[in-house]
């Protein structure tokens, strides 16, 4: 997220996540940003309009196969990820908070499997609790403050299917100190609360993105537990 912006969209995301921290609504501010960017790509700092290349490597190198299965996406944006999962025979539930972003998917593929809503992860619809056999979080957990990460982390963690996957994509911190953001980068305290929750690590990929070689990356496969 937010690699080679200009530093005016990187300012006005910051500006945008501030004050709907300040109002006590964390999560506010994605529509803001996709409504203002008025259909313009390059004003959505995580939009690359491809899969997230550590999602299709995951995908291809594993052989995956989603027949029969059930994948859902959270925090969808404009929809890739989403896609190469239903390329993959997955049956596809992609959510976001913004409507604007949903729009916009069902826009770019009229024509998809895919069941996109509008769906906020603080407040997940009761049917999908533990519903999913594949579940994927690609960089929502870090776009959003500290004081609601176990929050957040508990609602990812409920969708996964008893014998379920969950794939996390997101950038790594190697300290416990907040660090400034948005992003939030995530700790290896903050992890382990998948473990607390049944999800057992299988597999840690940590990667760079674009020039930021500072930051490091972590693609994560867990395994829940029975």
């Amino acid at each position: 997220m937010f690699e080679k912006q200009p530093e005016s969209l990187q300012q006005r995301v910051k500006e945008l996540a501030t004050q709907a921290i300040q109002d006590s609504n964390p999560t506010a501010w994605f529509d803001i940003l996709y409504s203002e960017s008025q259909g313009d790509v390059t004003q959505i700092p995580w939009a690359k309009l491809t899969v997230h290349p550590y999602l299709e490597d995951w995908l291809s190198s594993g052989n995956i196969s989603g027949e029969g299965l059930s994948a859902l996406v959270i925090g969808c944006g404009l929809g890739d990820d989403a896609q190469a999962l239903a390329d993959k025979g997955f049956q596809v539930t992609a959510f976001d908070i913004s409507p604007t972003a949903i729009n916009w998917c069902q826009q770019r593929f009229p024509d998809s499997s895919v069941n996109y809503v509008v769906a906020d992860l603080l407040a997940l619809p009761s049917q999908w609790h533990q519903a999913f056999d594949l579940v994927v979080e690609i960089r929502n957990i870090q776009a959003l403050p500290l004081n609601i990460r176990s929050t957040l982390i508990a609602s990812v963690a409920s969708v996964v299917a008893a014998t379920g996957i969950l794939l996390v994509i997101n950038r790594f911190r190697d300290t416990d100190i907040e660090p400034d953001g948005p992003p939030w980068p995530l700790s290896n305290s903050e992890l382990a609360q998948f473990a607390e929750l049944g999800l057992q690590e299988v597999s840690r990929v940590q990667f760079y993105e674009g020039e930021r070689v500072d930051v490091p990356q972590l693609r994560l496969e867990y395994q829940k537990s029975v």
